[in-house]
């Protein structure tokens, strides 16, 4: 098989990251812009160890959950948007199920139900680049720019900030850089901080922000070693998430690690919380600006230990646990450093590593901690499959797998396990 050459194939199944499986003499082909049970004449882009990797050119028998794309699939955060809704959430459903037995060597029967989310506006975070005086994504493996509107990740509102933006910058021809973009749930608080690839006057910078609908303005200063130079206003927001009568204040600073869908966030913590009895003793393993942390202790009246080695997140959390009435003690210390001392059994640990999953220091850890109940969030079905299997033969039994979809639209899929310690 080689590139160019094209092939009239049945799709199979979804695999992870987006991409269908089809099969042609024997070989596996992964291919993109199709839908399972399709009948396509799939052009061939590269050919890697032991497996194909192709478009589809022509689509022969379309699938009945095909709809007409929105927008270029390639364009960042895109890949399912060919597909309709209900079936991207059984595509994905199907993905983790895969994964847990591909590569966790784990049967898990039990279907996974995914959280539906509105697939407009739905994202509070993003990070845009600053590319020939626009302002957008990546294309899918590109440097190649799109219209972040296009995609209808963003609210409207909030796109016509980042085009305004990229007008001004053009006008005076233009900076290369990321920027990051942050909100809250109602998007009453808008945050931006840009980080160029030369170094960026902030006077400059606030120039070209001013007036916007943004409360906030921040910038990396790559002469003082990439110091956050607050520009205009205030780098944080905040949003209020209500349970039952209890109200949990979080605040988080633009370059904080936070979920990034405003539709399901107080659905996540809610199933979260529901793992944690009153009074529990809690360990929360990368806590970032305290969402489980702050919430199991105001909602369950949990005592918590938050640890979060990230200092904007460190320094969120510490904010955050004024509310929580000493329920929560935070660490400013690496997962890997706080797991390799020892420390008393608690009834729960929260993991929610970032996508790479946990290394082998923080897992061997977590595992010496010999919690009764462990409850890992992952938004990387791959390297979760991978711990939950280290979990498994230590001694833990899955008691639920249920998923959330944070990212419509995408291959990518929140994904929380719920196990407890055997005997």
């Amino acid at each position: 098989m080689k590139p160019g050459e094209t092939h009239s194939l049945r799709i199979e199944k979804p695999a992870a990251g987006g991409w269908m499986i089809a099969r042609a003499g024997g070989q596996v082909i992964l291919v993109s812009g199709a839908v399972p049970d399709e009948r396509a004449v799939v052009s061939i882009d590269r050919v890697g160890k032991g497996v194909a990797y192709g478009h589809v050119a022509t689509i022969e028998v379309a699938s009945p959950d095909r709809r007409e794309p929105f927008v270029d699939l390639a364009c960042g955060g895109c890949l399912y948007a060919h597909i309709a809704y209900p079936r991207q959430l059984d595509i994905k459903s199907q993905v983790i199920a895969d994964a847990f037995t591909r590569i966790g060597r784990i049967a898990w029967t039990d279907p996974i139900a995914v959280a539906a989310s509105p697939d407009e506006g739905y994202r509070m975070r993003s990070r845009l680049h600053a590319r020939d005086q626009r302002i957008g994504f990546f294309r899918e493996g590109t440097h190649d720019m799109c219209d972040a509107r296009a995609t209808r990740q963003l609210l409207p509102e909030t796109s016509d900030v980042i085009d305004e933006l990229a007008r001004r910058l053009a006008a005076g021809n233009g900076v290369r850089g990321e920027l990051e973009l942050s909100e809250n749930v109602d998007a009453s608080s808008r945050v931006v901080h840009f980080e160029g690839t030369q170094s960026v006057d902030p006077r400059v910078w606030g120039e070209a922000t001013a007036g916007l609908t943004l409360t906030g303005v921040t910038l990396s200063d790559r002469i003082a070693d990439g110091r956050t130079v607050v520009v205009a206003g205030d780098p944080h927001v905040t949003d209020v998430l209500r349970f039952n009568g209890h109200e949990v204040r979080v605040r988080r600073h633009v370059r904080s690690f936070f979920q990034g869908n405003r539709f399901l966030l107080r659905d996540l913590v809610a199933h979260v919380m529901a793992q944690i009895g009153a009074a529990d003793e809690v360990i929360d393993l990368y806590a970032g600006a305290g969402l489980f942390s702050v919430s199991a202790a105001i909602v369950r009246g949990a005592r918590v230990v938050a640890v979060e080695g990230d200092r904007f997140g460190a320094a969120d959390l510490a904010a955050n646990l004024a509310q929580a009435d000493g329920l929560v003690e935070a660490v400013h210390q690496s997962v890997e450093l706080f797991v390799a001392r020892p420390y008393r059994v608690p009834s729960v640990v929260i993991v929610d590593p970032p996508r790479t999953g946990m290394s082998k220091e923080a897992l061997t850890g977590a595992l010496r901690l010999n919690a009764r109940k462990v409850v890992y969030v992952s938004c990387d079905v791959a390297t979760l499959a991978r711990d939950t299997r280290r979990f498994v033969e230590s001694g833990y039994d899955i008691q639920t797998i249920s998923a959330f979809d944070l990212f419509p639209n995408t291959p990518h899929v929140e994904t929380v396990v719920v196990m407890r310690r055997s005997g």
